[in-house]
């Protein structure tokens, strides 16, 4: 099976956001006086995950994370720190730090010839928008959806709404959904109707409750699932 339209996800699967967010996490601590920065990173994760966690359920707004996860990161360390500004500073390195997968431009390129692309991410705007200049990579997508603009996130169907819509209605049929989270990405294409591609290039082991049409190791392999 192939498919003229893929959505495909940014973070962790076109862009290596671990790096990213290492690098940015101990530039903004290190701006706010805490030097042992790497002491406190397993505590921010569990507080940064769980907050995304909330956003794909609904529960929240992606705007919400900004500030939230340094507040709870604050009270779980028992220090006083000013949460708004750490924020800010956080966004800001988010956004300038981190770079796309070693092959990850070569096959956008190759995708966006053969197939209509759209990028779907939850994600902050200030930090995606700045990112896909710095990246350049604009111009591979027919459309960028970001949930912090339009106010719907992965997994739910609003934000495949908006998408569709954007791309003049393909057919179902012939779209797929690629990322790399199971429940945002997979699970969200799934319920909507559409094939889904899993990235999964460390092998995890997939709950068999999830509707997976294809897994990848490497990104490389999408191009096979275009005409």
């Amino acid at each position: 099976m192939t498919y003229t339209t893929l959505l495909l996800d940014f973070d962790h699967t076109l862009l290596d956001s671990d790096a990213s967010e290492i690098a940015a996490y101990e530039t903004t601590l290190r701006k706010h006086g805490i030097s042992n920065a790497a002491d406190h990173f397993a505590a921010y994760k569990v507080v940064n995950r769980s907050l995304w966690a909330a956003v794909e359920r609904g529960e929240i707004l992606p705007g919400e994370v900004k500030v939230r996860r340094f507040e709870l990161f604050a009270d779980e360390l028992g220090i006083d720190i000013d949460t708004v500004a750490m924020g800010a500073n956080f966004v800001e390195a988010f956004a300038l730090c981190g770079d796309l997968f070693p092959t990850a431009r070569d096959v956008l390129e190759q995708l966006a010839e053969r197939a209509s692309l759209a990028m779907v991410t939850n994600g902050l705007s200030e930090v995606q928008r700045t990112r896909i200049d710095r990246l350049d990579i604009e111009q591979y997508f027919d459309a960028i959806v970001i949930s912090a603009e339009v106010g719907f996130t992965k997994p739910g169907p609003e934000i495949f709404d908006v998408t569709f819509e954007l791309l003049g209605y393909p057919a179902k049929t012939s779209t797929v959904m690629i990322g790399d989270s199971l429940s945002s990405d997979i699970r969200g294409g799934a319920n909507y109707g559409l094939a889904t591609c899993w990235y999964n290039p460390t092998g995890m082991t997939a709950s068999p409750d999830v509707q997976i049409t294809h897994e990848v190791s490497s990104l490389t392999e999408l191009i096979a699932l275009t005409p």
